[in-house]
């Protein structure tokens, strides 16, 4: 028998202990430091105010030269009619205001003639110039009678609108015993007799001229 084979001795195997892997590191993290807070913005400051020095009062000449009239004209003037205080000024042109004050009296005494051809009694024209400012003159006439009256009034408007002028307004009725027919610069009264009596317009009127009367 073949001999036994010698056993054979197997060093033992020392074992290795695997090692640990290392956990991985948080990153660090980085520390920021706390932003600093804003500084206010200054606040802006005021101009500071100017002065104004108060604006010194005008001088106000106390005395006013007059121009020395020339010796021409004070010699022109000698033998004239012209007053002392205009010898040496300028000429100056009328206004315009006799003009039209004549106009508005033609007027007048036109209403006082169609007045009269309707048979008015008692017609009085008055200038009221500078008195008052309703009107330049009053027509007041009389009337018999209602139907005179009214007869007066449309005999008076239909001869203005003839000629280019209408009334501003009427008011009144034959009933009410007058009648009153506004034309602007001159104001018609046409009453009868009592009436004209009880308001006495000429009495209210007494400083007014009497230009022109017809009884």
């Amino acid at each position: 028998m073949p001999a036994p084979e010698p056993a054979i001795e197997l060093a033992a195997v020392p074992t290795v202990k695997p090692k640990p892997v290392p956990r991985p590191r948080k990153p660090a993290v980085p520390k920021v430091a706390p932003a600093a807070a804003p500084k206010p913005a200054p606040r802006p400051r005021k101009p500071a105010a100017t002065k104004i020095a108060p604006a010194a009062a005008p001088k106000v000449a106390t005395k006013v030269a007059r121009p020395k009239p020339a010796k021409a004209a004070i010699k022109a003037a000698a033998g004239s009619d012209a007053p002392p205080h205009s010898i040496g000024l300028p000429k100056r042109p009328r206004p315009a205001r006799r003009a039209a004050a004549t106009a508005r009296l033609d007027m007048a005494r036109r209403i006082v003639a169609l007045a009269e051809d309707k048979k008015a009694a008692d017609i009085l024209l008055l200038d009221l110039d500078g008195l008052t400012t309703l009107a330049d003159a009053f027509v007041i006439c009389s009337g018999g009678s209602e139907r005179q009256l009214e007869a007066i009034a449309d005999g008076i408007v239909r001869g203005m609108r003839e000629e280019g002028i209408r009334p501003i307004g009427q008011e009144g009725l034959p009933a009410s015993h007058w009648i009153l027919v506004d034309f602007g610069d001159v104001i018609v009264h046409i009453f009868t007799p009592p009436e004209r009596d009880y308001y006495g317009l000429e009495k209210h009127w007494s400083e007014a001229k009497a230009i022109l009367r017809v009884q």
